[in-house]
């Protein structure tokens, strides 16, 4: 999967389905761009939608969405229950897969810029693209909302990152930034009782709970008493007084210190929650997670609904892992669990590993199979039918990555015998790389469920996952080489008539033959390890098993001096960059020599073993 960026901006209008049309058709007006979802609300006057695709596909449907709503929106108008302060009242983007944090982060950062000066709106950036640790949180920046925008304008403290400081009495603001991927989750219980799905809910969520002694009786925490801070002393920070309570120690400072404590509670110890009387408060067991209980009539039973604000941190599957703990104490038993939406891939990769490493079985296998074990484990098929191409982002997202990888096998060698040159050698040396890194992960699969091999399991998973890795990238190669060919072939058909397209042909050319070549330079690189991991197969996988892993060698050397031939040829269209041509030879000259004396050492290895047996 390429790199895939999720766009959820929230517009201030739910009610005119035409004037909602007209934004998401400027989104879906882009290249690359797949719509997911379009949800609005007519007593909040709110629509959100969600869209992804790569950087710069999102990039540019992002800044026109926001310029429709500009156009179609007139804040002035619009009332509605959802808090708001602009036309596009947030817009957020989300790393979903091959893209980083402080990508999105430079994205927010661009997409704002121009928002700023392009259309005039004033932009804030939140969350990890905030440059203040202020205005990090949202409902802190929408203060005041659009009515008390135009004041707070005029204050030096909320001058905006983007854009002019003055009121846009059409436009509002908008607020704009990267966060992380919010995953809204339910977990089913054998009950209809909500008190005990809401009781598992306060034990789990970063919030935590009211603390509570126990019932006499029935030992529920719900039915018994709230234990609450009583009256102490409290010392204060600068002289030597002593409050009696947090509300005299407070009083204190603003008379006789001039400043208000509340800034300082951290330093101090106390916070503003334990003043006397307020119930004492225990933190949950997970970050990033809110959760709530509720009864499904649709479903006949309770759900634990949570949200996961960082699945990274707090993972659906340790979240699982607890509630099904937390259930049995309570006499109640987890059934399964549900998504609201969508999900990343990576959150049940990960999921799916987690739960192979419990069972000592290795991680090492094909990505549909990691899905499968994590849909199982999770229980996710329970109350709604789970369907991967529906409910991962990254497979419901519409792309033509894949489209020779798709064929079937007999599909792919007619399309590389017809008459034209692409696919050719550059797919094939991806396509042979991509087998042998398979062949590969066979033989450490293989050796990970053989008997004695006990005490090498992590280290067999762990060369099984970076195989499938490699796998998984060659593959992808297979299609970006051939992507590769087209683009020089497109460059060369641009009209040369005048010196500016001559000019505009001879940059297109030069972009498109340096793709050329660093396509074919990777499927070299990636091949050369998978030989590293072949020999190492060679050396301390099943015997039984070691011609596949010599077999890996051989495919894996085919890979890399059948990439090297193209980046050779490709060099050939470079011109006036004599070092970048000379550097590139060297490094793919050495790729090959490295290559080639691995696939000797391997061949020699099995050879050895195999007269052995």
């Amino acid at each position: 999967m390429s790199a895939l960026v999720e766009c959820v901006p929230n517009f201030s209008e739910g009610r005119d389905a035409g004037k909602i049309k007209q934004i998401t058709a400027a989104i879906q007006a882009v290249e690359g761009i797949t719509l997911l979802d379009v949800d609005p609300g007519k007593d909040t006057n709110r629509t959100v939608v969600t869209f992804v695709g790569s950087l710069s596909a999102v990039e540019e449907a992002a800044y026109r969405a926001i310029r429709q709503a500009a156009e179609v929106i007139d804040m002035r108008e619009q009332e509605g229950a959802h808090p708001r302060m602009g036309a596009t009242d947030v817009c957020p983007f989300i790393p979903v897969s091959d893209v980083t944090m402080d990508e999105c982060v430079a994205l927010s950062e661009r997409v704002g810029k121009r928002v700023g000066e392009e259309l005039g709106i004033p932009v804030y950036l939140y969350e990890y693209s905030a440059r203040r640790p202020e205005r990090k949180n949202l409902a802190r920046i929408r203060e005041g909302e659009y009515e008390g925008l135009e004041k707070k304008l005029r204050d030096p403290e909320w001058r905006p990152d983007f854009g002019p400081a003055e009121f846009n009495p059409r436009s509002g603001a908008t607020v704009m930034g990267a966060r992380e991927f919010l995953i809204a989750y339910n977990i089913n219980l054998n009950t209809k009782d909500k008190r005990l799905a809401t009781d598992i809910a306060f034990e789990i969520r970063e919030k935590g709970r009211t603390v509570r002694i126990p019932h006499p009786e029935s030992n529920n925490y719900l039915d018994g008493s709230i234990i609450r801070y009583r009256e102490g002393k409290y010392p204060c920070s600068f002289c030597d007084h002593i409050a009696g309570s947090v509300t005299a120690l407070i009083a204190h400072h603003e008379q006789k210190h001039d400043f208000d404590i509340r800034s300082y509670w951290e330093e101090i110890g106390y916070s503003e929650d334990q003043l006397p009387g307020k119930p004492v408060k225990r933190p949950g067991k997970f970050k990033h997670v809110k959760a709530i209980g509720w009864y499904i009539d649709t479903f006949k039973r309770a759900q634990i609904s949570i949200n996961f604000t960082n699945y990274k941190v707090s993972t659906i599957h340790d979240v699982f892992d607890k509630v099904c703990e937390l259930a049995v104490t309570r006499g109640v038993r987890v059934t399964g669990s549900e998504l609201v939406g969508l999900i990343p891939l990576k959150a049940l990769l990960m999921a799916g590993r987690h739960y192979l490493n419990k069972q000592q079985r290795t991680t090492g296998i094909p990505e549909k199979e990691l899905v499968e074990v994590a849909v199982q484990s999770l229980g996710l098929n329970d109350v709604t039918p789970f369907i991967p191409e529906e409910k991962i982002i990254d497979y419901a997202v519409k792309t033509e990555a894949g489209k020779l990888m798709n064929l079937t096998v007999n599909e792919f060698t007619a399309e590389l015998s017809a008459n034209s040159p692409a696919p050719g050698g550059g797919s094939v040396s991806a396509l042979a790389g991509s087998l042998g890194a398979a062949l590969t992960s066979m033989v450490a699969a293989i050796t990970h469920e053989k008997k004695g091999y006990f005490e090498q399991k992590p280290f067999l998973s762990a060369i099984g996952d970076e195989a499938q890795q490699l796998m998984d990238h060659l593959s992808s190669l297979v299609d970006e080489d051939t992507k590769a060919f087209n683009q020089v072939m497109d460059a060369n058909r641009l009209p040369s008539g005048s010196d500016e397209e001559q000019a505009r042909k001879r940059e297109a050319l030069a972009e498109a033959n340096r793709f050329a070549i660093r396509v074919p330079l990777e499927v070299a690189e990636k091949s050369l390890r998978v030989l590293e991991l072949a020999k190492i197969m060679v050396e301390k996988g099943n015997p039984n098993s070691v011609s596949d892993a010599g077999v890996a060698g051989e495919t894996a050397l085919a890979a890399v001096r059948g990439a090297g031939l193209n980046v050779l040829i490709n060099l050939s269209g470079i011109d006036g960059d004599e070092e970048y041509v000379k550097e590139t030879k060297k490094t793919i000259y050495e790729l090959i020599e490295k290559a080639e004396k691995l696939r000797a050492e391997i061949f020699s290895k099995t050879i050895s073993i195999i007269s052995k047996a």
